[in-house]
C-alpha cells in the first residue's frame, strides 16, 4: 500500500452485465458489455497521469465505456468508502489491497473467481503471479477455496532506497552498502548542505517498510515469522531491528521531525524537489524513472519548469552488519473489486477484465512501470519507454524488474490492522525515546496477542 501514497477517489460510471463473476442483477444494470460509465474508487495510481493512460488505453478498445479518476488519501480510504458501498451509491470498482482491507471489505465484493476462469480459461491460476491470488482472497467466505475478493493487477515489492542520481554523481558517492556507508553518505551530503534521506515516519506502512528491511538484515525471514506467529515479536532479533532503527535517528540518517512526516505528501515531495538525496520508495517509484511521469512528478510538487533528475534503485544496506543482503518483499500493489451494489456490473467487468488479464490492458501497465503485471511473461517494452537517463537507470531498473519475479516473501497480507498499529506504536515511541528496544517489542507482542494472534 500500499501503504502508499497520496491517494485515489474516481468516479466511473459503468454498466453492463457480462455474466462472468457477478450477481444476478440485469434488471438494474444501466450499463452494458461495451458500454457505460464506471465509478472506480482507489488511492492508487498516486498520480492522475499514470491512471489517465491507463484509461486512454482502455479507451481505444472500449470508446463508450467512460472511467473518471480521482486521488484520495490513503489515511481516509476506509472511512470514505465504508458508508459508501454500504449505501449503494458508491463505486462500482474499488481497490482492494491485501491484508486488512480483504477482510474489511470482503462483503462488499463479488467474487470474481468466474470472471478469472473466462478471462483467462480453467488454468488461470498459472498465468499470474501466485501472490496476486493468495493475498486477495478471503479463504474463510467459501468452502471452496476462498472468495477472490478482487483481480491483481499487478504486484510491487518494497525494501530497497532510490537515489537522486544527480546529487550521488555531484559528490562523487556510490549507494551505501553497510550501515557504516550510509553515515558515510549522509556526513558528505550534510557537508555540502543536502540532506540524506528522507521518509515520513508518521505512516505506520513506510515505518514497517524499513523495519522489515532491517530485521532482513538482521535475521532474513524473522519479519514474516513473528507475522506469521512462527517467532514472538520479542525475538532478539526484532529487539535488534528497532535498536538499529533507533540508530537510523540518532546519527541523522532520518531527517530532523522525521516523526511528523507523511510519506505523501511531505517526503515524496522533499526528495522530487531534490532536498534530500535518498528516499524508500518501493517498486511503484519506477515510474518516476520516466521523463513523462517524473515531469508531472515535479508539477504536483509545486516545481513550476523543473528539469527531471534520474533517480536510481538501490538495494538497502546491509545495516546490521552480518552478510545477509536485505531481501525485498512485496504483493499485490492493489487489485480491482466490484462492489456487490453496483448497478453498472457488465461494464465494471469489461473494465476489470481489461486492466487485469487482456494483453493490451497488462502491457499498458507494464510500460506505466508502476507495478510490476500480473499476467505472467508481460514485460515493460524499453523502445516505447523514455527514461531521464537510459546510461544510468536502464540497466539498474531492468534489474530491479528482473529481480521482482523471484520474490516470495508477503509485505502487508501476513498483518491485521490492529498489528500494524502496533508496528507504528512502537516505531514511534523507539524513534522519540519514549521506550527501549526491549520495551517496544513487548508492546508490541501484547498488541498481536490481544488481535488474536497465536504464537508457537
Amino acid at each position: 500500500m500500499r501503504l502508499l501514497p497520496v491517494f485515489a477517489a474516481a468516479t466511473l460510471a459503468i454498466s453492463a452485465l457480462a455474466a462472468c463473476g457477478g450477481n444476478d442483477s440485469s434488471e438494474s444494470d444501466a450499463s452494458t458489455a461495451t458500454s457505460g460509465t464506471v465509478n472506480w474508487w482507489g488511492w492508487t495510481p498516486t498520480d492522475t497521469a499514470t491512471a489517465n493512460a491507463y484509461i486512454a488505453a482502455f479507451n481505444q478498445k472500449f470508446p463508450d465505456i467512460k472511467v473518471n479518476y480521482k486521488l484520495v488519501n490513503i489515511s481516509d480510504w476506509v472511512a470514505a468508502l465504508r458508508p459508501a458501498l454500504a449505501s449503494g451509491n458508491g463505486p462500482d470498482v474499488f481497490d482492494m489491497q491485501p491484508g486488512a482491507y480483504v477482510t474489511q471489505f470482503k462483503s462488499f465484493a463479488e467474487d470474481q473467481t468466474k470472471l478469472a476462469e473466462d478471462a483467462l480459461g480453467a488454468g488461470w491460476k498459472d498465468k499470474v503471479a501466485p501472490i496476486g491470488i493468495s493475498g486477495l482472497t478471503a479463504t474463510e467466505s467459501t468452502q471452496d477455496g476462498g472468495k477472490l475478493t478482487a483481480m491483481s493487477v499487478g504486484s510491487v515489492y518494497a525494501g530497497m532506497l532510490w537515489l537522486n542520481g544527480d546529487i550521488f554523481k555531484k559528490y562523487n558517492l556510490t549507494a551505501p552498502t553497510t550501515l557504516d556507508e550510509w553515515k558515510h553518505v549522509c556526513q558528505v551530503l550534510k557537508q555540502n548542505k543536502v540532506g540524506c534521506f528522507v521518509q515520513g515516519a508518521a505512516q505506520e506502512g513506510f515505518d514497517q517498510d524499513t523495519l522489515q528491511s532491517i530485521a532482513n538484515s538482521v535475521q532474513p525471514g524473522l519479519w514474516s515469522k513473528a507475522s506469521t506467529g512462527d517467532a514472538k515479536w520479542t525475538d532478539p532479533g526484532i529487539v535488534k531491528t528497532l535498536a538499529i532503527w533507533k540508530d537510523l535517528f540518532d546519527s541523522g540518517i532520518m531527517q530532523e521531525g522525521a516523526v511528523g512526516y507523511q510519506q505523501y505528501p511531505d517526503a515524496n515531495n522533499d526528495f522530487l524537489t531534490g532536498k534530500y538525496g535518498m528516499i524508500m520508495m518501493g517498486t511503484w517509484y519506477t515510474q518516476y524513472a520516466t521523463t513523462k511521469a517524473m515531469t508531472a512528478a515535479l508539477s504536483a510538487a509545486g516545481v513550476s519548469g523543473a528539469k527531471p533528475f534520474p533517480i536510481v534503485p538501490a538495494a538497502f544496506p546491509d545495516v546490521a552488519g552480518a552478510g545477509n543482503t536485505s531481501e525485498m518483499y512485496g504483493d499485490a500493489d492493489f487489485g480491482l473489486a466490484i462492489s456487490t451494489k453496483s448497478k453498472n456490473k457488465a461494464a465494471a467487468e469489461t473494465f476489470v477484465k481489461w486492466m487485469a488479464t487482456s494483453a493490451e490492458g497488462q502491457q499498458a501497465i507494464a510500460d506505466q512501470l508502476n507495478d510490476i503485471p500480473s499476467v505472467k511473461g508481460v514485460e515493460p517494452d524499453f523502445t516505447k519507454i523514455e527514461l531521464v537517463d537510459p546510461a544510468t537507470q536502464k540497466g539498474p531498473v531492468e534489474d530491479l524488474i528482473t529481480k521482482s519475479g523471484s520474490i516470495t516473501e508477503p509485505r502487508e497480507s501476513l498483518l491485521s490492522a490492529d498489528v500494524q498499529t502496533g508496528i507504528l506504536a512502537a516505531a514511534t515511541s523507539v524513534a522519540t525515546g519514549k521506550s527501549t528496544p526491549e520495551d517496544a517489542a513487548k508492546a508490541l507482542q501484547q498488541a498481536a496477542e490481544a488481535a488474536g494472534v497465536t504464537f508457537k
